[in-house]
C-alpha cells in the first residue's frame, strides 16, 4: 500500500506517543500488542508518515519533530527513543485561544512558553507537504483555534481527525462543509483504548443490561500533564464535561439526573506526569430494590492509551479518502471518539467499523 501523509497540530504528549509508536511498530512490524487492527485494508502502522507539525511553544518551534516530542513540558513515557529523522521541522501555529492565561503561573517545565514567531501559513504548508490527514491535539477548550485549523483543512483538502472536545465532526454545519468539499472527517474527542470513560460506559451498559437501576455515579480523574493543568480553568471544560457525560448517559434508556452524575477532570497532581488515575463509583439497586455499589481505581499512561485508537482512526480515514467518501465517518467516530455525531454501544460501533473496513458500510 502507499503512504498516509499526516500533519500534527499540537506537539504534546499525545503527538509524542504517536510518533514513538510509529517508530516502534516499524521496527516490530509483526507485533500485535496494543493494536486493535494490524492491517486495515492493507495499511499498516508503518505506512503512516508525519509530513508536517505545528506548535506554539518556543522550545519546539523550529526544531526537528523527533527532538520536539521529547522537549518540556512533554512528560509521557518514552517507550521508543530511536526514531529515524523525518526531516519535519515544527512550524509556528496560530495560538488564538489555545493557551489558558492561568498557565503562566506555573514553572516553565510544566507549562507553555509561547514563541514570538509569526504564525506560518498552515493551509499552504498542508498543501505543499501533500498532507492528507490532520490530527488536532490542541489543549481542551481551544474553540477558536480548532475552528481555525478546521478551516485550513477545508481550504487544503485535508481530512481532520479532531481529538479534542470542540464539536466539529458532531456539528451538522461543519459536517456539511466537509461533505461539500469531498473530505472525510472523524471526531470528536478521542477515546482511550482502556480509559476511564470506556470502562464507565461498559459498566453502565452492564448495569442496564442486567436490569440494575443506576442511582448515582462519579468519575474523578487526576493527572500531572499539561492537559490536566490546562483543565484547572473550569471555563475551558464545558464541552469536555458534555462529551464525557454524554458518552456514559448514551448507554442508558433513562438518563441519570444531572445532580447524580459527575464525570470529569478533578485535579492536577504534577508528580503524576502523564499517568492518569481514575476513581470511579457507581451506586444502584438490584433485585428486590437491594442496594449495590462498585468502586474502581484505574491507573494508566494517558497519551499512549489514546494513540491506540488514533492508529486505527488514521488508517480508516485514509481508506475513506481512497474510496472518495466525504463527510463524517460515523462508524469510526462512534468507535474511537467520545462525542461522535451518533452514539452507539461499543460492541455495535466495533461491528460497524468491521463492516466499513470490509466495504459493506459506506461510512
Amino acid at each position: 500500500m502507499g503512504e498516509i501523509h499526516v500533519a500534527i497540530v499540537g506537539v504534546g504528549n499525545c503527538a509524542s506517543s504517536i510518533v514513538q509508536g510509529l517508530a516502534y511498530y516499524e521496527k516490530h512490524h509483526t507485533a500485535t500488542i496494543g493494536l486493535m487492527h494490524q492491517s486495515i485494508c492493507g495499511y499498516e502502522p508503518k505506512d503512516i508518515k508525519i509530513v508536517a507539525a505545528f506548535d506554539v511553544d518556543k522550545r519546539k518551534v523550529g526544531r526537528p519533530l523527533e527532538e520536539a516530542i521529547f522537549t518540556s513540558p512533554n512528560c509521557t513515557k518514552v517507550f521508543e527513543d530511536q526514531i529515524r529523522q523525518s526531516g519535519v521541522i515544527v512550524r509556528m501555529g496560530n495560538p488564538l485561544d489555545g493557551i489558558s492565561s492561568h498557565m503562566a503561573d506555573y514553572p516553565e517545565n510544566r507549562t507553555f512558553l509561547v514563541s514570538e514567531n509569526k504564525p506560518d501559513d498552515v493551509a499552504r504548508i498542508l498543501k505543499d507537504t501533500g498532507t492528507e490527514i490532520v490530527l488536532n491535539y490542541l489543549p481542551v477548550g481551544s474553540e477558536e483555534a480548532t475552528r481555525y485549523y478546521a478551516e485550513c483543512c477545508i481550504e487544503s483538502g485535508a481530512s481532520l481527525i479532531n481529538c479534542i472536545p470542540v464539536f466539529i465532526a458532531s456539528d451538522e454545519k461543519w459536517v456539511a462543509r466537509f461533505r461539500e468539499k469531498g473530505i472525510p472527517l472523524v471526531g470528536d474527542d478521542v477515546k482511550s483504548q482502556i480509559g476511564a470513560t470506556i470502562i464507565h460506559r461498559t459498566l453502565a451498559k452492564l448495569f442496564h443490561d442486567r436490569g440494575v437501576q443506576i442511582d448515582r455515579t462519579y468519575q474523578l480523574n487526576t493527572g500531572g500533564n499539561t492537559d490536566f493543568l490546562n483543565m484547572l480553568n473550569r471555563n475551558r471544560l464545558i464541552s469536555k464535561k458534555i462529551s464525557k457525560t454524554e458518552a456514559v448517559q448514551s448507554q442508558l434508556d433513562m438518563p441519570i439526573p444531572s445532580e447524580n452524575i459527575h464525570i470529569g477532570p478533578s485535579d492536577y497532581v504534577p508528580w503524576q506526569n502523564d499517568n492518569k488515575i481514575c476513581f470511579m463509583r457507581i451506586e444502584g439497586r438490584i433485585f428486590g430494590d437491594v442496594p449495590i455499589d462498585i468502586e474502581l481505581r484505574l491507573s494508566v499512561e494517558d497519551s499512549p492509551n489514546s494513540a491506540g485508537c488514533m492508529i486505527d482512526a488514521i488508517r480508516c480515514c485514509k481508506v475513506a479518502r481512497d474510496r472518495k467518501i466525504s463527510g463524517v465517518l460515523e462508524s469510526v467516530s462512534a468507535y474511537t471518539m467520545k462525542h461522535p455525531i451518533h452514539q452507539f454501544p461499543d460492541e455495535v460501533a466495533r461491528q460497524m467499523v468491521e463492516e466499513f473496513i470490509r466495504g459493506e458500510r459506506e461510512r
